[in-house]
């Protein structure tokens, strides 16, 4: 989405990005960006939260007032849980292996080449 802000701000509209996923915010470099530290995909908070969202909106609102740098990143202090036991359960089990304990990871690798959920979208992409 930053990729995109910063063209729309090419074209004098102002924009906002709300994310939970900083290392990508911070490689994409959008005009300005409010930084949650919440689980992907609940970047809005938790379904029926109106208290949380409440607040996820005014401090967006807030920092798209405030914020002058270009490339700036809030970070209001807005919790998803009081003792960020949520960042744990991420976490792959570890498996015991002889004297060493190996994390289970089941990504795929990632690839410097295109991948593609459907082939139509291959085929628009090309």
């Amino acid at each position: 989405m930053g990729l995109i802000a910063r063209e729309i701000e090419s074209q004098g509209i102002p924009t906002l990005s709300l994310t939970s996923a900083l290392s990508i915010t911070q490689s994409v470099n959008p005009p300005r960006a409010v930084f949650l530290d919440f689980p992907l995909g609940h970047t809005a908070g938790r379904p029926h939260d109106e208290k949380i969202q409440d607040a996820i909106i005014e401090a967006a609102l807030t920092a798209f007032e405030t914020m002058e740098t270009p490339g700036s990143i809030d970070r209001p202090a807005i919790d998803w849980d009081e003792d960020e036991s949520w960042k744990t359960a991420l976490v792959p089990p570890r498996t015991a292996k002889g004297d060493e304990e190996k994390v289970r990871d089941d990504r795929i690798e990632r690839s410097g080449e295109p991948q593609y959920q459907l082939e139509s979208d291959r085929i628009a992409a090309e």
